[in-house]
This record gives structure tokens, C-alpha cells and sequence, in this order.
């Protein structure tokens, strides 16, 4: 048997599992990505990259090529909602079920945008080859097992049946639904199960875009004919989308959607029966809500959909799993570069895990009210889009956290807090303009100002010794950017005199909102605590 090393195997070449590779191909880190699929995906599913997910491009260099595949300007599609209607053909007379925030020129520096999972794809693909990683289709995970020293796999070539074995440091699990991964683990789920079934349907039909009449939308729900149809845009038109619900209950299947059957909803849907219409693709699915257990098994990781699964209401699945793949990758290079150890891999699922089960609550709150399901008492859960992309907390040993506060919190605060991303403010340094958000991504970095003179020099200073990867930065004139506009200390919740320090993933670690005594042991105290290392000059090595 063929034997081969590697220092990360990540199963799934998903967009959360070719996410993983890039980032830690950025990272420095070796991956092989294997997949069952012969290639990455051929239809425009998870179509709508959120406004974070686009700054984690931004930073690991991917921005401007994910950018590029966008079709025009699919922002006033966002802007336009979520909408029902009895027919297409009443598009003038929608409902308007929902009305999200979901970016805005305060609060980053990147916008939504829609862009189909087959265009995406396959940059990301071939940026995780790029930066070193391999990817490696038609073939499936056989078996695991871990010891204290990393993971052993046997993987099988599907087109000759020819079985390898990898060792790995680690492996991370990104395969989907029904992971493999999880299931080798023995790692349960919880939550409500299945909630609903449904078809997607890919279909061309010139006429639809006629009958629209140009109004943008992100969503829209037709209840004509019994049977709610939502139709999605973000992708583009061709093929267009759309996903009937069916009944498993009443005996319906999969298997009772022909062409001609297809073909007869999206014209009922339309309300044009004479409609031309080309059926490209039909992929059932369910619409569920589980969450892991355990993101962590030892030297295993579960990350999106293996992970945890949710009705795609608000659009939080690849997203959610993409923002899984950030927060692992940084944790994971620091522990195979032998800077941090196995507590800062714990808050992996700390951080994670809190996110993933309030995600999954906020899309079932969604998917309520979409299917006419909701009661005031419901629709009073539902936390805006713009919190839960951009807004969400986290609480583990990598956060010195000053208060308790929930994962979600209403309304959305950037304002500095520990376990919140850093505040969005543009920076200026020789005629060139940048956020903050960009100052991170393989160190952490301390943030001061004019008037943080001593935090400045106790961190330079703890940055020749310490083994924790550590930048100081100044904003301030002379220093080493300039604020281009208003006050970063008051964006960051600090006096002149405070000092900021901020994780490599762009979220806050800890603050001082003033100057303390002895600057330099407090920076190495905290330091250690959020890297989960005892001697920050001696890391985990």
C-alpha cells in the first residue's frame, strides 16, 4: 500500500473544505483535499458570499479573483429582500417577508455579493494548489484512526479502487451532511431533524427574466398551485433555480418530479403555462437543522455542514462553514508551527460550536416565518442578518472577555469588545488606503496611538523574544499608518493612551482602554492566555 505524509488531510472539496486548504496554504501548511466528486461543483448552489467571508478572501489574497466572478452588480439584488408572491407574473404586487442588513461602508470593507458555488469553486481550488496544497477528486475516505501523534487514513482512488494510506498532523472533516468523518468519530448530533424536504430544480426559461420586470430580489416564494416555489437569483439566470417543497409524508419522492412534471411547476410558479422552459438539473435535498456534538475529536475537526446542517434561509451555510475554516486554519498553523498547543485548539470548538447552534437557531426562526409557520413570539427571535455575518461573539480562553454577553447580540456593537471583529476603519501610509480589518492575519498584532508610546514599546520590545508571533502597530501621524478618517481609539472603545490586541483572524483579544503599569508583563500575561501558552518565549515547543 502506497503511504504519503502530509501535514494536514482535509476530507470535502466543498467550499468549506477548499477554504481550509487555502488558508492554510497561506498559512504555510501543507494540505491534501480529497473528494468523492470527479470535480468541483457543475451547478450554482450556495450562491451568496456574506460580507465577512468576502474580508477572509480579501486577506488571504483570493479578494479581487472571487470579486472577479461576479455578474455586474448583484448588490441591489440583496438590497431587494425576500419576497412572496402568488405567481412570478404578480412580482408587482410582492410581499416583502424579510428586509435584511447585510453590509454597509461603516462596517467593512467588502460588500455582499452573489456568485454561484461552481464559479468559486474552482479559484479556490486552484489558490489551494497555489499555495502548495493538492487537491485530489474521485476519491473517497476509507477509515481513521489517531494516536497522540497525529491521524493515519486509507483514502481509495473511485475510478481504480486503489487504496493509500495518509499520515497527517491533523485532519479536518469538511464532507458535507453526512460526513463520513462525523460518523468514523461516533460523534452524535442534535436538534430538530429534518424539517422540510425539497427539490432543486436548474432550469433555463428566456421569458422569466420579461416577466420579473427587473425587480431585484434575493428570494422570492411563489404559493401558486398548492406547492411554495422559491426562486433564487443571486447566481444569475442561467440556468435560474428553483426549489419546490414536497411532502415524504403524503408519499411524495424525489422520484415523482419528471421533467415534464418539473417543467409544469415552474410554469405554475411563473403564471405563464405556455412558458419556454429547459430542464437542466434535479437535486433533492433536505432542509435540516443538527449540530455536532464535538467539533473536536482528538486531532479531528468538523467543520460547515459535517458540523452543523440548517435550513439555507438567510443563506448562513457555506458561509458559516467558510468563517469554521478561518478560525480552524489560524489554529492550526500555530500549533504546526510550534508556537501554541492543544488549548488553543480547543477554542476551535469553543468559538465554533456557540456559533454553528445560534446559526442554526436563527435559519429555523427564518424558515418559519418563510413557510408560514411564525407567531409573534417567533418572529421576535429573529436577530438581523448583519449580526449574525458580521456581529457574532465569541467566549473561550483566546478572548479575555470584559462581560458576558450572548453569541448574537441586537443591535449589531463593532466597537472594540473582546471577542467581537476588530472595528472597520480606513488607513492611510505613502498615498495607499486600507482597513484595519487588513492589518491581520499571521500574527497578533498591538494596536495604539499617538499617546500609546509605552503599550508600542513593551510590545516591540515582547516581539524580539517572544515565540508567539507578535506585531506592534501605531496608528497615529509618524507612525506606522495614519487614520483617514475620524477617531480610531474611539472606534476601538480606548483612550489615546489605551492599546488594543487583536488575533490573527481580525478578532479582538483584549483591550486597556488607558495606560497600566508595567505594560511590558502585562502584554506577556495576556499574551499567553489567548495563545493558550504558558511562556510565550518558549511557546509550545
Amino acid at each position: 500500500m502506497r503511504e504519503e505524509n502530509v501535514q494536514v488531510l482535509i476530507v470535502g472539496a466543498g467550499p468549506v473544505g477548499l477554504s481550509t486548504a487555502v488558508f492554510l496554504g497561506r498559512h504555510g501548511v501543507r494540505t491534501l483535499v480529497v473528494e468523492k466528486r470527479s470535480d468541483t461543483s457543475l451547478l450554482p448552489r450556495a450562491p451568496g458570499l456574506q460580507a465577512r467571508t468576502m474580508e477572509l478572501f480579501r486577506a488571504a489574497g483570493l479578494g479581487a479573483e472571487v470579486r472577479a466572478l461576479e455578474i455586474g452588480d448583484s448588490h441591489p439584488f440583496f438590497e431587494g429582500g425576500i419576497l412572496r408572491v402568488n405567481t412570478f407574473s404578480e412580482i408587482a404586487d410582492a410581499e416583502v417577508l424579510e428586509a435584511p442588513s447585510l453590509d454597509g461602508p461603516d462596517i467593512s470593507p467588502e460588500r455582499v455579493m452573489g456568485c454561484g458555488q461552481d464559479r468559486y469553486e474552482v479559484v479556490l481550488a486552484e489558490k489551494a494548489e497555489e499555495f502548495g496544497g493538492e487537491v485530489r477528486f474521485s476519491t473517497r475516505l476509507r477509515s481513521i484512526e489517531q494516536d497522540e501523534n497525529g491521524v493515519l487514513a486509507q483514502v481509495e482512488d473511485v475510478r481504480t479502487g486503489e487504496v493509500s494510506a495518509v499520515r497527517a498532523d491533523y485532519l479536518v472533516g469538511a464532507d458535507g451532511a453526512g460526513s463520513s468523518v462525523r460518523q468514523a468519530l461516533g460523534v452524535s448530533r442534535s436538534g430538530r431533524g429534518t424539517v422540510f424536504n425539497a427539490l432543486s430544480i436548474y432550469f433555463r426559461a428566456p421569458e422569466l427574466e420579461e416577466i420579473l420586470a427587473d425587480r431585484p430580489f434575493i428570494l422570492c416564494y411563489a404559493t401558486a398551485g398548492g406547492t411554495m416555489t422559491g426562486l433564487s437569483r443571486l447566481h444569475g439566470r442561467d440556468p435560474w433555480l428553483a426549489a419546490p417543497v414536497y411532502r415524504p409524508d403524503l408519499g411524495e419522492s424525489p422520484a415523482d418530479f419528471t421533467d415534464d412534471r418539473c417543467v409544469e411547476i415552474v410554469r405554475t410558479a411563473s403564471g405563464r403555462p405556455d412558458m419556454r422552459v429547459e430542464i437542466v438539473a434535479k437535486v433533492p435535498w433536505e432542509g435540516s437543522q443538527l449540530v455536532a456534538e464535538r467539533f473536536r475529536v482528538g486531532r479531528v475537526f468538523l467543520a460547515g455542514d459535517a458540523a452543523h446542517v440548517h435550513p439555507p434561509a438567510g443563506g448562513f451555510g457555506a458561509n458559516t462553514g467558510i468563517h469554521d475554516a478561518h478560525n480552524l486554519a489560524w489554529k492550526l498553523a500555530a500549533a504546526l508551527h510550534g508556537w501554541a498547543g492543544s488549548e488553543l485548539l480547543d477554542t476551535y470548538h469553543d468559538e465554533r460550536h456557540a456559533v454553528g447552534s445560534a446559526m442554526a437557531e436563527q435559519a429555523m426562526v427564518r424558515n418559519r416565518i418563510r413557510h408560514g409557520h411564525a407567531d409573534d413570539e417567533v418572529r421576535a427571535q429573529m436577530v438581523d442578518d448583519i449580526i449574525i455575518t458580521l456581529g457574532y461573539r465569541y467566549s473561550s480562553r483566546a478572548v479575555v472577555t470584559e462581560r458576558p454577553r450572548p453569541v448574537l447580540t441586537a443591535p449589531l456593537e463593532l466597537v472594540g469588545e473582546p471577542g467581537t471583529r476588530a472595528p472597520h476603519v480606513w488607513l492611510e501610509r505613502d498615498g495607499g488606503r486600507l482597513s484595519t480589518v487588513d492589518l491581520f492575519w499571521d500574527s497578533f498584532v498591538l494596536l495604539s496611538g499617538p499617546e500609546g508610546t509605552a503599550w508600542h514599546e513593551a510590545a516591540t520590545r515582547l516581539a524580539e523574544r517572544a515565540a508567539v508571533p507578535l506585531r506592534a502597530v501605531r496608528l497615529a501621524p509618524g507612525g506606522d499608518y495614519a487614520v483617514a478618517d475620524g477617531d480610531w481609539g474611539a472606534a476601538f472603545g480606548v483612550s489615546p493612551y489605551g492599546a488594543v490586541l487583536v488575533r490573527p483572524d481580525a478578532f479582538v483579544a483584549w483591550r486597556s482602554a488607558d495606560a497600566l503599569p508595567e505594560p511590558l508583563k502585562v502584554l506577556e500575561d495576556v499574551l499567553g492566555q489567548v495563545a493558550g501558552v504558558a511562556d510565550v518565549t518558549a511557546a509550545a515547543r
